[in-house]
Formats: C-alpha cells, sequence, structure tokens
C-alpha cells in the first residue's frame, strides 16, 4: 500500500497550489514540466514548502480539501510551522 502526501507548492507568481500524491518530486517534477494541474502550467517553476504523510488516500483528499478551503495567510502560517518542526 503506498504512502500518500498533501503537498503545498509555491508557484513563480508567489501563489499556492495544494494537492495529493504518492510521489511529491515526482509530481513535482510533472508540474515543473508543464504536465501537472492547470493551475501551474502557466505559473511554473514550483517548488516545494510543505508536505505531509496522510494514512491513505481518501485523508490525503479530505486534508486536500480542507486546505484548498484556507485562506492564503493560514496556509502560510501551515507552512511555517511545519518548516519549525523540522529543524533540530
Amino acid at each position: 500500500m503506498p504512502n500518500w502526501y498533501v503537498y503545498i507548492v509555491q508557484c513563480r507568481d508567489k501563489s499556492l497550489y495544494t494537492g495529493i500524491s504518492t510521489d511529491v518530486e515526482a509530481r513535482i517534477n510533472k508540474h515543473n514540466a508543464g504536465k501537472g494541474a492547470r493551475y501551474t502550467r502557466s505559473r511554473k517553476p514550483v517548488h516545494l514548502v510543505y508536505k505531509q504523510k496522510m494514512q491513505s488516500e481518501s485523508a490525503a483528499r479530505k486534508r486536500e480539501i480542507e486546505l484548498k478551503c484556507w485562506p492564503r495567510s493560514k496556509k502560510l502560517q501551515l507552512v511555517k510551522e511545519g518548516r519549525q518542526t523540522k529543524k533540530p
């Protein structure tokens, strides 16, 4: 059973895009090759700013929907907190 992740990328125009994948790095490469989501095609390059491991595809989809409903300020706070927790 593959691991599912929710991720947030920051686009060239500083906008944020949220998605899910079992291979986030490959998905980022697809976004940057213009073969990812329509939203990111005209906003590449994108870079990963947040990744969260989920227990299942269903859980990842639910979290993605939740995050997509959040205002930008709340997503930026999540990104900031995620970076702080990864520091030693």
